[in-house]
């Protein structure tokens, strides 16, 4: 019998036995939606996480001076039980002045590193200062900041009205300021135009300084979920200003950040191999700086590696959990086995009608089969846009955008025809067995 008449029969079949059919499909419906749908929010999950770290910087290497730890071979018996020693000691020195990165150690560095850098970033906070008009009419509470030019790469700002901060602004450490939209409209009202060239004051560890506003922006935060300390009502000043401010001359950073070029001599390189040919030269470049240091050293980390580690975790969660829903799937396909079971039950006179007139095992076989089949098929075609439906409802319920796995959808397809195959093959080789003289006795 050819293939389409093996269709045929099936959807006769199963138009004769509407109920039993669905009850037979929904535990394929409910184990291909349960799969699909974690497969979706798993998908979604883990593509957002990254792409909100790949925009913080996930994949730019981090400069941080830390204690230095112990070396081999010291002890300290305070923290050694019945001769066990269980940590290391750290320093717990405050800091010096020479304990902390310099100004003229980021320009080396930056020298040192060439065109394999973009830009090394250093920025400076000092929290929560007030800045009020001259009048005193106005005031609000703001974020201040001292940043140079590097930092816009990694937390862009649209310029509303004004300018961007120039390269004179930071060579000259001019007492100029971005101030965030919302902040110029509480200080200045609805047109913040008006905030510009405006000279507000700021208070500041107990002074008071003069300082001119030249830009207002609006954050562009990628996603809600990459929302910083930095953005919102930051506002901003020149890097060598602040430093002049807080009595930081010369620059004092405990952590920098590096922004990778991505890449090098003109040749795209290898992310991961970049990033560690970059670690270990940052790191070669600050050794001869802390070699002396008893207390503090400077290490280049990157959350790269975490970034990795934490999607490799999101994606085993996802399908374990997928895995464990997929179970619905094999009940699923032993209530297919069951009614297929009933059905050749049910026609074992036409069966043995068909084997009378000449049909061969391999044909009453492939009948069943394909009824089987087509049984999962379906039951996985609902089962997928039930499960892609629920999936972006979930999604878009826990802030992120619905990214169904087209890889998920195939292989619960695949698996769904795959368990009508195995399943139904049981009662298909019951039924191409049959001895046509007992099959026609039946009753």
């Amino acid at each position: 019998m050819l293939l389409g008449e093996n269709i045929q029969l099936a959807f006769a079949s199963l138009k004769a036995n509407k109920i039993r059919a669905f009850l037979t499909m929904l535990g394929i419906i409910i184990g291909i939606s349960a799969v699909i749908a974690i497969f979706t929010v798993g998908n979604s999950l883990t593509l957002s996480i990254s792409d909100n770290m790949q925009s913080a910087g996930a994949n730019d290497i981090y400069v941080n001076v830390m204690p230095r730890s112990e070396e081999k071979g010291e002890r300290d018996p305070r923290q050694a039980v019945d001769g066990i020693r269980f940590a290391g000691r750290q320093t717990r020195e405050s800091m010096q002045e020479s304990d902390y990165i310099s100004d003229a150690m980021v320009k080396g560095l930056v020298d040192y590193l060439g065109d394999r850098v973009r830009a090394v970033v250093v920025w400076g906070q000092s929290g929560n200062v007030k800045l009020s008009q001259k009048t005193g009419r106005q005031s609000a509470d703001v974020n201040l900041l001292g940043v140079n030019a590097g930092f816009f790469l990694n937390h862009p700002n649209s310029i509303q009205a004004g300018r961007m901060f120039s390269a004179e602004d930071f060579t000259n450490q001019r007492r100029v300021a971005l101030i965030a939209k919302e902040t110029a409209e509480k200080m200045f009202g609805d047109r913040i135009q008006d905030a510009l060239n405006q000279e507000i004051e700021m208070s500041l560890d107990g002074k008071t300084y003069g300082v001119t506003i030249v830009g207002v922006y609006q954050s562009e935060s990628r996603n809600a979920a990459t929302q910083t300390a930095f953005a919102g009502s930051s506002f901003y000043i020149p890097i060598g200003t602040y430093n002049q401010m807080v009595g930081k001359t010369g620059g004092r950073y405990r952590m920098i950040q590096v922004i990778a070029a991505t890449g090098h001599a003109g040749q795209q390189m290898d992310q991961k191999q970049n990033q560690e040919e970059l670690t270990a030269a940052i790191d070669t470049y600050f050794k001869p700086y802390y070699r002396n240091n008893p207390n503090y050293q400077a290490k280049a980390v990157t959350f790269g590696g975490l970034v990795n580690m934490l999607m490799t975790m999101l994606g085993t969660i996802t399908t374990a959990i997928s895995i464990i829903a997929g179970i619905a799937l094999l009940v699923g396909g032993i209530g297919v086995m069951n009614i297929m079971l009933v059905s050749v039950a049910e026609r074992t006179r036409e069966i043995g009608t068909r084997k009378a007139l000449g049909a061969r095992n391999s044909s009453i076989r492939a009948q069943f089969i394909v009824e089987a089949t087509i049984i999962c098929l379906i039951g996985g075609l609902i089962g997928v846009i039930l499960g892609i439906t629920l999936g972006v409802a979930a999604s878009q319920l826990l802030g992120y955008p619905a990214r169904p796995s087209l890889g998920g959808i195939l292989i619960a397809l695949g698996f769904s025809m795959g368990i009508g195959i195995f399943f139904g093959y049981f009662p298909a080789s019951k039924a191409a067995r049959m001895n046509p003289i007992d099959a026609l006795r039946y009753e």
